[in-house]
């Protein structure tokens, strides 16, 4: 191949500009909804009725149904379509929304909330699985998916002022229809811009496999949820805990034995798979968590306002929409274990740095600049993850490996506040001694991802 022909493959068709345009705004709308109700949760709590402890069930069966059947659905645009499940889960989307949007009750909402859940837990595999079948392995699809994580945690950003802004502009209600015209618009143009992508021959379904590997997902996440509410001594955590575990290795040997298996065991013993979407986990778990901790810190210790601090954490998506433009680079200069690496220890770096924070009003200074580095090396990290989780696997299976990172993004993303949590109310003397400590663990499971031996 000669210098030109390489350079001619690094350029995107004025088709691929356009998918990329449509899955990108849809990836983004995705986690803008996954975020934008927080802010709003006591104004919901008033109007509709919820008690105090219930409130917290608006954000918690979202991530049920997000994260325990994200990979089941990848699976099936795998078999049965992926541009007609990625359309399905944009209408259930758009439905649900303006059901949420309506709602008079809080069982209306609650379930106008399931429904949203799994929406995402259908558009992000099926979305990101047509993303890496329309780019080839290499610069292309590096720098599709970094574009994509810095959208996508752009959004979770955003989705926080933009939360704020509307609850407090319009209503609360808006929170929800603002993803209806949206999802419309989706609609209109997926089937015009992408191309269906699905086997020639239909494997069998695995229920058994899709059955477990479910039931154990739900499981760990409500048992991590009840965790970072009651603590991880609470008996109905430990049970939930307990039976995702049981379920898990249920799969794993259901897996073995069949004949079309959900998910090959052969896949997932692959290095690029299990050291991936393990580095993809502390991504996500660290990042998240460290959110939480900040806004403990901003609200409890510094007195900020809800919207003031999400006016602050603007900062830390600006780092991340730097850190996915620079990861395609970084990863075609050093390669993708040393991007890994590189990403994760700035993270680190900047996360420990925090460790200096005070009670006085100019500490936030500092935070502002480590949160902003420290999304730069984030975003980073989740780029080199992408691109090492869905590496090696023919076209066949991406919609298996989008749907694993997906899966592995939703339950980091479940585990971590938990688990932060519960290191700040152990190590509490006063709450800023508590984010200290939590901070520091923070950084050292951020250090422990620059260690993890992915593929070249």
């Amino acid at each position: 191949m000669t210098v030109l022909d390489e350079r001619m493959t690094d350029r995107m068709s004025s088709r691929q500009r356009l998918v990329l345009v449509l899955l990108l705004g849809s990836q983004f709308m995705l986690a803008v909804d996954f975020s934008i109700l927080n802010v709003a949760l006591p104004v919901i709590g008033a109007g509709l009725g919820f008690g105090l402890a219930d409130l917290q069930w608006v954000a918690t069966t979202f991530a049920l149904a997000a994260a325990g059947f994200s990979l089941l659905f990848g699976r099936i645009a795998d078999l049965f379509g992926r541009r007609r499940l990625f359309l399905a889960g944009m209408a259930l989307l758009g439905l649900s929304s303006l059901a949420g949007g309506l709602a008079t009750s809080p069982g209306m909402l609650l379930a106008a909330r399931v429904a949203q859940g799994l929406a995402t837990a259908v558009v992000t595999p099926a979305g990101l699985s047509l993303l890496t079948t329309s780019f080839p392995e290499g610069p292309l699809r590096a720098r599709a998916l970094g574009l994509n994580g810095a959208l996508m945690s752009a959004g979770f950003t955003s989705g926080a002022i933009l939360g704020g802004l509307l609850t407090e502009l319009l209503s609360w209600r808006w929170a929800f229809y603002v993803n209806v015209p949206v999802a419309l618009a989706v609609l209109v143009a997926a089937p015009v811009v992408l191309a269906e992508s699905r086997p020639d021959r239909r494997p069998r379904m695995d229920v058994l496999g899709a059955v477990t590997v479910t039931g154990g997902l739900l499981a760990l996440v409500y048992g991590l949820t009840r965790a970072g509410e009651h603590g991880f001594a609470d008996p109905v955590a430990l049970a939930g805990l307990a039976a995702g575990a049981v379920l898990l290795v249920a799969f794993w040997f259901a897996e073995k034995r069949a004949v079309a298996p959900l998910v090959p065991v052969a896949v997932l013993a692959r290095p690029s798979v299990k050291w991936g979407n393990l580095a993809g986990l502390l991504a996500f778990a660290t990042e998240t968590s460290l959110v939480f901790l900040m806004t403990l810190y901003l609200q409890k210790v510094l007195g900020y306002s809800a919207l003031a601090t999400g006016l602050a954490f603007g900062v830390l998506g600006l780092g991340t929409v730097v850190g996915g433009v620079l990861a395609p680079r970084v990863l075609a200069r050093v390669g993708l274990r040393k991007a890994l690496a590189t990403g994760f220890a700035l993270q680190a770096a900047a996360t420990a740095s925090l460790a200096l924070l005070g009670t006085a009003p100019g500490w936030i200074w500092l935070l502002l600049a480590a949160t902003f580095a420290g999304g730069i090396g984030n975003m980073v990290a989740i780029v080199a993850f992408m691109v090492t989780a869905t590496s090696g696997l023919p076209d066949s299976e991406q919609g298996l490996a989008t749907g694993l990172a997906t899966m592995t993004q939703q339950v980091g993303i479940t585990m971590g506040i938990p688990v932060m949590s519960a290191v700040v109310t152990a190590a509490m003397g006063s709450v800023l001694q508590g984010v200290i400590v939590a901070v520091l663990v923070n950084a050292a499971l951020a250090l422990a991802g620059a260690f993890i031996r992915v593929a070249r």
